[in-house]
């Protein structure tokens, strides 16, 4: 079975009846809504009542978010459903897939707090066919926890009020709960409470304006001493801090197959396209530059799914015990988005100018596609995040029983109780066995610049004032990446098995990206003589096959030409 999404000839991974049933229903209201209406709301900004009401009327969103107990019998948080629903509905358009993406967010607050009283009116919300916000991020500020300002005052002896603004917010229009972030004015301490945007008292300011997601509502919401009482309140203190860190992993997690969605389709109409147009009494796709900038992109595309799946199979097995995923997450949210950038930016090479028309899937694409790594975590602050764990990765290996395939339905209710902090405290496997058995050339040197980047850091790894100089470990930080987002992939190639040429073209655009990154880090910064020597020993070249590739293209691109439309 295919990686890639197609809608028209669509076989769902999951295991159950009505998991299958609801992504094929919501692939069918899309097909029958077309593409010349979706383009219509997008140049609209019209909200997505039709959406909505699909929502509710097959309980999508309560069966999806719901975790088990608290809804019917059928409703869970089950990972592996709610990440394709995430790639399918951005397969259609960002704006939907945003609506849903900050419900999630909305939501976590509410089943990582204590409060179940707030827990089953959330659920009955949902089924009332609900969409929910998370108000974190602040205008000022961003989503910086430290510095937030929203208040909430005593005013008697069981009830508050609160007061401050929140910016940036998804679905701040019609939430039925907006999950805040806030601060006790008493003692500081950090509280999350639920607000209703319809209350008087809460104030939407405007909608934000964006070049992409126009159909969706990105607002600006402000409470004036608007009452909360302990009804409302969801946790304090710790919990509240890491409910906000541990919503993000989950939430921002979904990014990943949200590019992978808008690439796909954006993949089938670029390919199309170029395929149906003559140059010079050529197809365009007779062209060898052409074939391989979709041969490429191809492989890009099918390493961002390998990375995002098998990355899913590690956050659903995670446990007190094996916190691997608190490094895969932000790599998701950075690499895997970062990615679909490249791919979008490769394929407009090849149709040019048709990418810019307004009737056409891929003029969304490319606006939508920028937006994700930057406005949803931005890529500096999740390097910053994965550089933590080099030493441990690399010097410190441990067993661990071995990550099977997690395609079952369960409800992953490990999400919503993580254990926060202590990052320096997660150990890897050793980081050599992945590659075992594997005998294609480009494998084999990517996994010798590897042991060259590792042999840097043990005997010339970052002097005091390197250490110092954030842009120097962040451009540090990018290979490192590149390592563990090679290792997911390798993983799940032999759980989601692909043919030989195209792990072969996979590896090759690693090792080129690779020794991108090193030449980066000779000329961007002062490196020591040894340091050097190190990197400019990973400036290697992948092994290059033209049957290899001309393979590839037959076999698997050329294929592709005319499935979906």
């Amino acid at each position: 079975m295919s990686l890639l999404l197609n809608p028209q000839n669509y076989q769902s991974p999951q295991n159950d009846l009505l998991s299958k049933e609801i992504m094929e229903k919501t692939i069918h209201f899309f097909e029958d809504k077309g593409l010349k209406s979706i383009k219509e709301d997008d140049q609209a900004s019209r909200w997505y009542t039709d959406f909505l009401k699909l929502i509710k009327k097959e309980q999508i969103f309560s069966t999806l978010l719901t975790p088990a107990g608290y809804g019917a019998s059928d409703s869970r948080f089950d990972l592996f459903r709610v990440c394709e629903f995430n790639e399918i509905s951005a397969f259609y358009s960002l704006s939907y897939q945003y609506a849903y993406q900050v419900s999630i967010l909305g939501l976590g607050p509410i089943w990582m707090g204590d409060n179940e009283k707030a827990k089953h009116f959330t659920a009955q919300k949902l089924r009332e066919g609900a969409i929910f916000a998370f108000g974190l991020s602040e205008k000022t500020h961003g989503a910086d926890l430290y510095s937030n300002e929203m208040s909430l005052t005593l005013n008697g002896e069981e009830s508050y009020l609160a007061n401050g603004g929140k910016y940036y917010i998804g679905n701040a229009n019609e939430a039925a709960l907006v999950s805040t972030f806030a601060k006790y004015s008493e003692n500081n301490d950090y509280v999350f409470f639920v607000v209703d945007s319809q209350h008087r008292n809460y104030k939407l300011n405007k909608k934000i304006s964006t070049s992409g997601v126009r159909s969706a509502y990105v607002g600006d919401y402000e409470l004036i001493d608007y009452p909360i009482t302990k009804d409302e309140i969801l946790s304090s203190g710790t919990l509240a801090w890491d409910s906000a860190l541990s919503t993000i992993n989950i939430g921002k997690f979904q990014l990943g197959f949200a590019s992978i969605g808008i690439c796909t389709h954006a993949y089938y109409e670029a390919l199309n396209h170029a395929s149906y147009r003559e140059l010079y009494g050529k197809k365009v796709t007779d062209f060898p530059h052409i074939q391989k900038i979709f041969t490429e992109s191809y492989a890009r595309l099918i390493a961002m799914k390998l990375y995002a799946l098998r990355s899913l199979d590690y956050f659903r097995s995670a446990s007190d015990d094996d916190r691997r995923y608190l490094l895969f997450n932000p790599i998701q949210k950075m690499k895997v988005t970062t990615q679909g950038m490249k791919i979008i930016e490769m394929l407009l090479d090849a149709i040019a100018a048709k990418g810019f028309e307004q009737d056409t899937y891929f003029e969304t694409a490319i606006r939508d596609i920028g937006m994700i790594p930057r406005l949803e975590g931005t890529t500096h602050v999740n390097i910053a995040l994965v550089i933590k764990f080099i030493n441990n990765y690399f010097f410190n290996p441990v067993e661990y029983p071995a990550i099977p395939k997690r395609d079952d339905p369960a409800d992953d209710s490990y999400l919503f109780r993580q254990k926060a902090g202590k990052l320096a405290s997660v150990r890897f496997p050793n980081y050599h066995l992945p590659y075992e058995g594997i005998q294609i050339p480009n494998v084999i040197i990517f996994l010798e610049q590897i042991e060259l980047f590792r042999t840097f850091l043990e005997q010339a790894g970052p002097n005091h004032e390197q250490l110092k100089n954030i842009d120097y470990m962040l451009a540090l930080g990018e290979m490192f990446t590149l390592i563990v987002y090679a290792q997911l992939i390798l993983e799940n190639s032999k759980l989601n098995p692909i043919s030989s040429e195209l792990l072969s073209e996979i590896f090759s655009f690693i090792v080129r990206d690779f020794a991108q990154f090193a030449l980066t880090q000779i000329s961007n910064y002062n490196n020591t003589t040894q340091q050097e020597y190190f990197l400019k020993a990973m400036l290697k070249k992948p092994h290059l096959d033209s049957e290899i590739t001309r393979k590839l293209w037959n076999n698997e691109v050329k294929p592709l030409i005319g499935i979906y439309q």
